[in-house]
């Protein structure tokens, strides 16, 4: 007889990262409006409707603060808020060195392809506000 699996296991899902993406989500850093912000951009993933708005005030190609405003699901909140402390202090080069990969790295637990855009929606609306870009992160422009 086979023996089922525990869900757990099949995740393989480390208790400590979804306890950090879960205060990511409670108490999210960076959060909030940014006055005096000379670069803001905002999207929404329409697959899930979750809308993120990201503001920077740079300062000679460098992030001096990063704020984001939105709503959405947890993997959502939380990427805004560890990608936030990530960028802020970087250069604008550095965002756009930044890949999917980096971002999925940094959530530190597995997201599966119905969660992906929502992992990957604070990068976009990063992304698309310093440097113009149009599509999803990892994905080939459809020209």
């Amino acid at each position: 007889m086979t023996e089922i699996p525990n869900p757990n296991q099949i995740l393989d899902v480390d208790p400590l990262m979804m306890d950090l993406l879960l205060d990511h989500y409670k108490h999210p850093h960076n959060f909030g409006p940014l006055p005096g912000a000379d670069i803001v951009h905002e999207e929404g993933n329409p697959s899930c409707g979750d809308q993120m708005r990201m503001a920077l005030k740079t300062h000679d190609g460098l992030i001096q603060d990063i704020k984001f405003e939105g709503k959405g699901c947890i993997i959502s909140q939380a990427a805004a808020s560890i990608l936030t402390d990530l960028m802020k202090g970087e250069s604008l080069e550095r965002v756009k060195e930044f890949t999917k990969d980096d971002m999925l790295e940094n959530l530190g637990i597995p997201i599966g392809p119905m969660r992906l855009k929502c992992a990957l929606l604070a990068l976009k609306v990063l992304k698309s506000g310093v440097y113009g870009q149009a599509h999803w992160p990892g994905e080939e422009e459809d020209e």
